[in-house]
């Protein structure tokens, strides 16, 4: 059989509630998604890099700093959806990243740990964990992950979990990286699925693929993430550039 080919999606919007204009706020006198399409270029485990979105000032700036950029639809309700359009004109790729437009300092070799799980043919789907930080453990904004000892994912909450009964049970907790890695009939199987009961209760849409019996495959790594969710977040990336000489 041929070498299967691995291709990185950003999906991007113009259109957010909190951040208008997102993907295209300069940061360090770039815009973000160019920052992101860089760290994906890092990596060096990609066949191709494209920026999905449903807006041509987005699309006219990816291709003015030489990225490539495709027009999607703006029915899709996610990222995933707009990732699975892009795949579905593509049957010559087998393995799909979904990279979050939001994170501009994506660490590429994070990115390469997902893509190289998919050389294990068992794999599926993929994604990546940290370890929790303690400050962390009461937020809802930080999921928790647990997983089986093969790495595969048993649950994902906003809550803290697993509960130990009895304090000073050693136990490793692990914190989710929304970064998700996808063979294509499952990423195309997942988008045409409705959502699930602990998806819906959570707002977790990994969960879907949980509980339709999905395995997800979890790497562990070291990179803590610093999304951009609001525009007082620019500040704080650009001060983390300044301090890893990025």
């Amino acid at each position: 059989m041929p070498p299967s080919r691995t291709v990185a999606v950003i999906p991007a919007r113009h259109a957010s509630t909190r951040f208008p204009g997102k993907p295209l706020a300069l940061i360090a006198g770039r815009p973000m998604i160019e920052h992101v399409w860089r760290r994906c270029q890092e990596a060096n485990a990609f066949d191709e890099v494209w920026v999905a979105t449903d807006d041509e000032r987005i699309r006219a700036t990816v291709e003015g700093f030489g990225g490539r950029a495709v027009m999607t639809s703006p029915d899709c309700a996610t990222g995933t959806d707009r990732v699975a359009e892009v795949a579905r004109g593509r049957p010559d790729v087998d393995v799909w990243v979904n990279v979050q437009g939001d994170e501009p300092l994506v660490d590429p070799a994070a990115l390469k740990v997902l893509s190289g799980l998919f050389s294990d043919a068992s794999v599926r789907m993929g994604t990546l964990v940290r370890p929790l930080e303690p400050d962390e453990a009461a937020s809802p904004n930080v999921v928790k992950a647990v997983l089986a000892l093969n790495g595969d994912a048993l649950y994902f909450s906003r809550s803290l979990v697993p509960f130990v009964r009895e304090p000073g049970t050693p136990v490793k907790r692990w914190g989710h990286i929304g970064l998700y890695g996808y063979r294509r009939d499952v990423l195309l199987s997942l988008a045409g699925l409705a959502p699930t009961p602990l998806e819906e209760a959570e707002k977790l849409e990994q969960l879907r693929a949980l509980e339709h019996g999905i395995s997800i495959r979890c790497a562990q790594v070291s990179w803590r993430t610093v999304a951009v969710d609001v525009p007082e977040d620019v500040a704080k990336v650009e001060a983390v550039m300044r301090e890893r000489g990025l």
